[in-house]
């Protein structure tokens, strides 16, 4: 009886597209199916409470989504409302009703689900502009950290041509100590960072005076101390940034002089407490600067430089890494391009 009203009340109303049941078992593959804007719901039902049902729908309901029930009832009771409310119910009629109070009622959770609806749109626009604006901004900011680094590196070059004048030491130490990385087993993400922060380790020799930096031969007590502050001033110039990049390369700027054995600079750190970066950087650097020409040295060959870093391992170098760089030193696959050595020469290195 009640469907066959509801029927005529909603049919001259324009709502076409009705589906009806009188059997209970038949609601929920029929709101599976159909995917009603509205769902009209007798409490007292055969087959099943109505109350059951309406749990059930309600658990068909996407999250986000909002389908309104109006729940058709002839007991007007507050614990039954209570528990209508409780189930996902969203209005009631209560029998017997007027079609006007039926079509009021239907008219205002129909246009509640429309704006809830448009709602729902809006956000899903305003979350897709949100998430382009954020790429562009992530996009403009990694272009200025991009800028930021180069900027850096060729800081970094401008300082080693003054001793250098190739410019590729900061690009063999880079990949040396990448190598070396990669033998350990560090992971790939890591390898990068390292990679691309190593050419900052000297960056500070910009500060350095051309009278110590460019000396031919030894540098006396005052002229050492003064080279050191190379490490100092790298760190300070590469601080307080968030990017990882930049951390990384100060870790390396400040440490990469630092020896295990506690007797390195500036702070005379030991052991573990050295960044790996850094110990990964030292045995890089030492090897480099062994095999090249400097002002104040000639270049020693090959062998002897590894030979060097193997009697190095445990006192000025962390023995896992000059162990690493061994391995990859005996087995070839240190690049020939990285290694271009002349005749031996046995000087210290600075």
């Amino acid at each position: 009886m009640n469907v066959r009203m509801l029927e005529q009340i909603l049919g001259p109303e324009g709502y076409g597209q009705l589906i009806s049941t009188t059997d209970a078992r038949e609601a929920l593959p029929l709101f599976r199916e159909r995917r009603p804007d509205l769902v009209l719901l007798d409490i007292k039902m055969p087959h099943l409470d109505g109350h059951e049902v309406l749990e059930r729908l309600r658990m068909e309901v996407p999250d986000g989504d909002y389908v309104p029930v109006l729940v058709l009832t002839s007991d007007g009771s507050s614990q039954t409302r209570r528990r209508a409310l409780s189930g996902g119910a969203s209005d009631f009629l209560t029998k017997p009703f007027s079609p006007v109070e039926a079509r009021l009622r239907i008219h205002n959770l129909l246009h509640t689900r429309f704006l809830h609806r448009s709602l729902r749109e809006h956000n899903r626009l305003l979350e897709s502009r949100v998430r382009e604006r954020t790429a562009e901004l992530t996009a403009r900011t990694e272009e200025l950290d991009e800028a930021r680094l180069e900027i850096l590196e060729r800081l970094a070059r401008a300082a080693e041509f003054r001793d250098d004048d190739t410019g590729l030491h900061t690009q063999r130490v880079s990949r040396i100590a990448a190598l070396v990385a990669e033998c350990l087993g560090i992971e790939p993400d890591e390898v990068e960072l390292i990679r691309r922060a190593a050419p900052l380790h000297d960056i500070g020799k910009i500060g350095i005076p051309d009278r110590i930096l460019l000396k031919d031969g030894p540098l006396d007590l005052e002229e050492t101390k003064l080279m050191q502050r190379h490490t100092v001033i790298g760190a300070e110039i590469l601080s307080g940034s968030r990017v990882p990049l930049l951390q990384v390369g100060r870790d390396i700027a400040l440490t990469h002089h630092e020896w295990w054995d506690g007797s390195g600079y500036p702070a005379g750190l030991r052991g573990e407490a050295i960044p790996l970066p850094g110990r990964l950087v030292a045995v890089a650097d030492v090897f480099d600067a062994l095999t090249h020409d400097r002002p104040y040295k000639r270049a020693w060959a090959r062998d002897s430089a590894v030979g060097e870093i193997e009697q190095l391992a445990g006192s000025h170098l962390d023995p896992a890494v000059a162990a690493g760089f061994l391995d990859l030193a005996r087995s070839g696959q240190l690049e020939e391009g990285i290694l271009v050595l002349p005749p031996e020469s046995r000087r210290p290195a600075r």
